[in-house]
């Protein structure tokens, strides 16, 4: 098991918040599903513990099957953690689920949109739901609705809406009872980059200008190191790594080396041959692809290429770039983020 990383840089903090003030706070959390008869159980979560200060966003980041939402749903109170403990906006998770519930808000992967009703009477069920007047939903709605941009498509049914109109419909429901920890898993997987793009800046707006507590579940690296005051890189139900992005991505010294080689059956090759060289560190292998790190790019890639070239490999890219967040990743999980699905 790799070693966890906790960084001691952050970011510049958000306006009003203070490291005393945390939004969310998880304690070795574990939690197990059984699968079946004969089937070995599958640990989601093995002892995850995470702080979350009040008016940032804080992001996990890890593939399909690494505990996220398993995370959230403890978090939220739709599952209940095997152990551990949880306190979200200062009530306790398990004992006291129903004012957990008036704190927060849950935007869920999946829309949770009524397909036959519309945009408006779906906010105005959710702000129902949460105790308001008539009066007070349709007003509630009315705001919301002009806030994303849906005024005009308030009276269509919502099967009619595009991704990413659903996807600003499912955070509108979110807000409706004004929350003060806000619950995002996976808010942009399967949005066209305009639609992404206009997610992103209302999640800025969400922390920086209301100064809502954010957890960003995602799964696209981009995203992570874009929105994330801090993040966690999860990895097969506990966190590996913490920290800001850059201070992360600084721990990584030197550049990182790519080597893509022209079939598979020549990357164990490349890989084995690629080992030998005291210039490369992390030497990882995967399909037709070499990943290392470097001290000296510029003095290692000629050597690099000579290696390949002596022992027949056919080499059909080679690249160099500065740390990134999948070097991050590779670096404290040991393997490659885009190979670590279960």
């Amino acid at each position: 098991m790799p070693n966890t990383f906790r960084s001691t840089t952050t970011r510049t903090a958000p306006a009003g918040h203070t490291t005393e003030r945390l939004a969310i706070e998880a304690t070795d959390l574990v939690k197990t599903y059984a699968t079946g008869r004969g089937k070995s159980p599958v640990q989601a979560l093995d002892g995850l513990s995470l702080t979350v200060r009040q008016g940032e966003v804080f992001g996990l980041l890890g593939p399909n099957g690494a505990g996220k939402s398993t995370t959230v749903k403890i978090l939220s109170t739709l599952a209940p953690a095997d152990s551990g403990a949880a306190v979200v906006a200062g009530h306790d998770v398990a004992r006291h689920p129903d004012a957990v519930r008036r704190a927060i808000g849950l935007i869920s992967q999946k829309s949770s949109s009524a397909p036959m009703m519309t945009g408006r009477e779906s906010i105005i069920l959710a702000a129902r739901v949460h105790g308001m007047s008539r009066h007070e939903a349709r007003t509630r709605a009315g705001e919301l609705l002009d806030r994303f941009g849906l005024t005009d498509a308030a009276d269509r049914l919502t099967k009619t809406y595009s991704g990413g109109m659903l996807r600003k419909l499912d955070v509108a429901v979110g807000l409706v009872a004004r929350p003060t920890v806000l619950f995002l898993d996976e808010p942009t997987t399967g949005l066209d980059p305009e639609a992404r793009a206009q997610m992103w800046e209302e999640i800025d707006h969400l922390a920086s200008v209301e100064q809502l507590s954010v957890l960003l579940t995602t799964h696209y690296l981009d995203e992570a190191d874009h929105l994330a005051d801090r993040l966690a890189i999860v990895d097969h139900g506990h966190i590996v790594a913490e920290g800001t992005p850059d201070a992360l991505k600084s721990e990584l010294r030197g550049d990182s080396v790519v080597v893509e080689v022209a079939d598979q059956a020549a990357g164990a090759i490349a890989a084995q041959r690629l080992s030998s060289l005291d210039a490369l560190d992390d030497i990882t292998h995967e399909g037709r692809a070499i990943r290392a790190r470097t001290h000296s790019a510029a003095g290692t890639i000629p050597v690099v290429l000579a290696t390949l070239e002596q022992a027949g490999v056919e080499v059909a890219s080679a690249t160099v770039s500065r740390p990134s967040l999948d070097d991050v990743y590779l670096h404290f999980a040991g393997h490659a983020f885009e190979g670590a699905d279960r």
